[in-house]
């Protein structure tokens, strides 16, 4: 039986099968907002909090992937949910592809978004090392901003760009510095070859967090898995091209 805690603060909305939204380093549910608006006819949508951030940023974060996907099958356990679709955005991929390798009968289709099966990135816009050194020099409110820029093509003059600031910088300095750790700690591609659902894996080409190598070993280690990449867009394309990745998902998840 899993070890009970204290649960996640989480958004819910809409009706159906159950689609789980899980959210990157320094986000939240209120990230998502425009993708529940567009699912919700179709899905039942639960974006959790992570442990740490936002509505959630006063439990203590785990120094793990594993721990961080524990905390989300023990909320859909405390709501009743078994099987569901799950989409992971950046470390919230790195969450789902953990939470599909290790209880794939719980899943259904699986959408993997802007991550990697590696938590030592080797395309990212910076070392691990250097974001923990800035973020314990420069503190989380600068750490946020300057994060946040990346995930745009336009960066700070991004629409969606103040909201990323305004939802990371509820997170804790204990929850951003236990993250970096996790994925220092993390290496998924051997258990990518325990993925049995149907996986639909999106990139923007101009993502400055996880490269095209990455996708390309995510394709190859889901045996039943496929790819759409959107030009143009950077590391948030849920927020840069909303329709079209409402699209894509919905496509996907309802085919």
């Amino acid at each position: 039986m899993r070890p009970s805690m204290e649960q996640l603060n989480y958004a819910r909305k809409g009706s159906g099968f159950p689609l789980v939204l899980v959210h990157g380093y320094l986000g939240g549910a209120k990230l998502w907002d425009r993708q529940v608006a567009a699912l919700k006819s179709d899905f039942d949508v639960i974006a959790p909090n992570l442990p740490g951030f936002a509505d959630s940023a006063s439990l203590r974060a785990p120094d793990s992937i594993g721990g961080f996907a524990d905390r989300v099958l023990a909320l859909l356990d405390d709501l009743g949910i078994e099987r569901f679709h799950l989409l992971g955005h950046s470390m919230g991929g790195m969450i789902v592809q953990h939470m599909a390798a290790h209880a794939p009968d719980r899943i259904s289709r699986l959408v993997c978004y802007g991550t990697g099966p590696v938590g030592m990135l080797p395309e990212r816009f910076e070392t691990i090392e250097q974001s923990r050194n800035r973020l314990k020099h420069d503190g989380l409110e600068a750490a946020v901003r300057r994060i946040a820029a990346t995930w745009f093509v336009d960066g700070e003059s991004a629409r969606s760009y103040p909201i990323c600031v305004t939802v990371g910088e509820r997170a804790s300095m204990q929850a951003a510095l236990a993250c970096l750790s996790a994925w220092e700690k993390w290496d998924g591609r051997e258990a990518l070859a325990c993925v049995s659902a149907d996986t639909l894996i999106i990139w923007g080409d101009r993502d400055r967090s996880y490269g095209r190598s990455e996708q390309e070993t995510l394709l190859r280690g889901i045996r039943r898995s496929e790819r759409a990449i959107v030009p143009g867009c950077a590391h948030n394309v849920h927020m840069e091209e909303p329709e079209l990745f409402n699209r894509i998902v919905r496509d996907f998840l309802i085919r």
